[in-house]
């Protein structure tokens, strides 16, 4: 990316970018220990997502890589599936590899994204959405992305299901660690769908 490029991405929407990538780091696979130091050492406000985060900075501290990796299990992989399928095809239709997935990657070929080699799973998880949007913001794909296109990429990918399926996470079973990281998510996509909804692009 060159310097005049990166001028053009704000602080606002580098911090936007980072939490995108943060959540779709901790989807990605269970925390080691230094994310989760990481995540202890996040400090929020009085906002919605500020006391989210604050939360979730609480667990993380009493949390560790081996009872989050189990977690993690009997949320996402299970014996046979896991408490949640973090998928869009699966939480718009009922079923894994379905419209929803081949939109996207119809919507991921015009902008230049390609699933990551040693990446197996279906695109539409929640996590690759979640690096997309942040990479998408950043430029990472290319230039930064318009505001107009994170719009209509939002509205069409994550916007109908995400916050459902943090919504699920907050109230899972299973759910310890990642109940904060849904309330986190939840409060994110809420401010997300309501800043795109003000904007007129």
């Amino acid at each position: 990316m060159s310097a005049a490029e990166d001028i053009k991405v704000t602080q606002e929407d580098r911090l936007r970018a980072d939490l995108y990538n943060f959540l779709g780091l901790m989807f990605s696979g269970p925390p080691d220990q230094m994310l989760l130091d990481q995540c202890a050492g996040l400090s929020g406000d009085d906002s919605e997502l500020g006391k989210a985060i604050a939360g979730l900075s609480r667990v993380a501290k009493a949390t560790k890589p081996k009872a989050v990796e189990s977690e993690f299990n009997a949320l996402f992989i299970g014996l046979g599936r896991g408490e949640l399928l973090p998928y869009a095809s699966y939480y718009l239709t009922g079923f894994l590899n379905e419209k929803p997935l081949a939109a996207l990657r119809t919507d991921m070929a015009v902008r230049g994204m390609t699933r990551a080699a040693n990446v197996y799973e279906p695109e539409d998880n929640i996590a690759s959405l979640m690096e997309m949007m942040g990479g998408m913001i950043v430029g990472r794909f290319g230039v930064a992305a318009p505001l107009n296109d994170q719009k209509q990429f939002f509205n069409k990918h994550i916007a109908p299901w995400a916050g459902h399926f943090y919504a699920d996470l907050e109230g899972a079973k299973n759910s310890i660690l990642y109940a904060s990281l849904g309330s986190v998510g939840r409060a994110f996509m809420e401010i997300e769908r309501e800043a795109f909804r003000m904007t007129t692009a």
